[in-house]
């Protein structure tokens, strides 16, 4: 493939920070293919998933507790999620409703727009009611004189479109989600107040966002407005630093026929790379605790006390493996191991991380035995809260057979799974847990030198996704996901944690659940 590049393309690709041999790897992964991964079985009690008692619980907790002015903690939040997408079904009303041609009510049926239907009845319940109702009554004198409909359609231009708050534009995490006495709460704010809870030490909490660079200015803005009051209410101060997908994760798009896609001009066309890019912002980061949450998933102040409860049992659980871990690690590095501590690590891998030892291990002899179980420690190490399966959208724990036939435990998606298999179709229906995104993790050895993250991404678990470009139809290439395959290689716990610690606003309806409504 790499004869249909000119030097034109060359020399835009070193512009991106992008080695021609990348886009070779990408234009074979187009040719080939990426094959569908192997589930094993689904992760669930006794096989994959810790359930954590109330008494270990306690412990985990007042172990990190214990040793939160000790480290270096860190909160990493995924925020370039733009709310265009949590108002899709709006932005359709808005473009396709007429108040002078028919009334709501048969725009609802006709359109089938249940969702538009909830949001007025729900109305007043949203965070943003009272600014958008007191803008329009100042706008249009007679706003109240206007039939039900006129003011619904005018209602939701103003919420959304440039002349009114323009929030169609925003970016998810600027949005107001919360209504408290005093005003409303947007996502970033709220990371905030979780952050004063359970990722500060000596009374510092670091926040690092990823976002789109032409969103920095309302973070900022947002930040410098409620710094001073979420100061006084913590008592901690915040280190809040931004970064954006860097144009060198940008993957090449191709056509049908799987050359590189090309715009009017002839140039190229590059897309975004998926939050698999992320991995590279994760690894520019430093501290020895990373907690990682999406920027839509948070909670009213009431809920806040018991999610950060189980964030520090999973820190908590995170610092005790990783102190075994640690420990076992340097033993390996003694001029004498013994054949005893060989199999008590390896119980410890098999048991506590739920590594799967190559059948072949006991034929090893001793030193590659060492070298073997020195591989398997000198990894990431991550606890992921995993969530009972109650119908939310989200990836899930399954244990997958790789390439070398090791088994191991991993966080996919459905768009992995070969549905036309129907022992691959069972095993995904007898999952029980989902991926919330709720991730605690240590990315340093047991000398304290922090690994190179990208070395421990599974390049064959990207996606290949069908688009259109101006009409016509080409390829993308989505990394593998920042919780999928580009943590594919890191040693991996997965812990349940309860339904109420995830609460993602994926449409704007989401607003109105028990866990974002404010008990005034």
């Amino acid at each position: 493939m790499m004869e249909t590049l000119t030097k034109t393309d060359k020399d835009v690709f070193a512009d991106r920070g992008i080695p021609a041999s990348k886009i070779e790897e990408q234009l074979d992964i187009f040719e080939e293919g990426i094959p569908f991964v192997t589930l094993v079985a689904p992760a669930t009690y006794e096989n994959g998933i810790h359930k954590i008692s109330d008494e270990n619980r306690a412990a985990f907790v007042k172990e990190f507790e214990g040793r939160m002015n000790e480290l270096s903690l860190l909160k990493f939040v995924p925020a370039s999620g733009a709310a265009s997408r949590m108002f899709k079904s709006v932005f359709k009303f808005i473009n396709e409703y007429d108040p002078e041609k028919e009334t709501f009510n048969s725009y609802v049926n006709r359109e089938k727009a249940f969702d538009m239907n909830t949001f007025f009845i729900g109305v007043e319940k949203f965070p943003f009611y009272k600014e958008v109702a007191e803008s329009l009554l100042e706008k249009i004198p007679n706003f109240e004189d206007l039939s039900d409909d006129y003011q619904k359609y005018h209602f939701v231009r103003e919420l959304l479109l440039e002349e009114g708050f323009n929030f169609g534009s925003y970016p998810k995490g600027a949005l107001p989600f919360h209504r408290y006495k005093t005003h409303p709460s947007t996502a970033f704010e709220e990371h905030l107040y979780e952050a004063a809870l359970y990722a500060t030490s000596n009374g510092l909490a670091k926040l690092h966002l990823t976002i789109a660079e032409e969103h920095r200015s309302k973070f900022e803005d947002e930040y410098e407005k409620v710094r001073v009051h979420v100061e006084s209410k913590t008592n901690v101060k915040f280190d809040i630093s931004f970064s954006y997908q860097k144009k060198s994760t940008d993957t090449i798009a191709v056509d049908m026929d799987n050359n590189p896609f090309r715009e009017e001009d002839g140039t190229i066309l590059f897309r975004p790379g998926g939050h698999g890019a992320l991995i590279e912002n994760l690894n520019d980061v430093e501290a020895d605790i990373i907690f990682i949450k999406n920027i839509d998933n948070v909670v009213v102040m009431r809920y806040k006390h018991t999610l950060a409860e189980y964030k520090k049992m999973l820190a908590g659980m995170l610092l005790k493996i990783q102190q075994k871990a640690f420990e076992y690690r340097s033993l390996l590095d003694e001029p004498l191991v013994y054949s005893n501590d060989i199999e008590m690590i390896k119980i410890f891998l098999e048991e506590k991380l739920s590594i799967s030892i190559t059948p072949h291990f006991k034929k090893y002899k001793e030193i590659y035995q060492i070298e073997y179980l020195k591989e398997i420690l000198d990894r990431p190490i991550r606890i992921c809260g995993m969530v009972k399966n109650e119908g939310e959208p989200g990836g899930g724990p399954f244990w997958v057979k790789g390439e070398d036939a090791c088994i191991s435990l991993q966080i996919i998606e459905s768009a992995q799974i070969d549905m036309s298999s129907k022992s691959q179709r069972n095993i995904l229906q007898k999952s029980t847990h989902f991926n919330p995104v709720d991730i605690v993790c240590s990315v340093r050895n047991y000398k304290g030198e922090k690994y190179d993250l990208r070395k421990f991404v599974d390049p064959k678990q990207g996606f290949i996704t069908q688009k259109t470009r101006e009409g016509k139809d080409l390829k993308a290439l989505e990394l593998p996901g920042l919780w999928n395959g580009a943590m594919a290689n890191w040693n991996t716990i997965f812990v349940e944690v309860p339904l109420s610690t995830f609460n993602p606003v994926k449409t704007v309806i989401d607003l109105l659940k028990p866990a974002h409504q404010v008990k005034l």
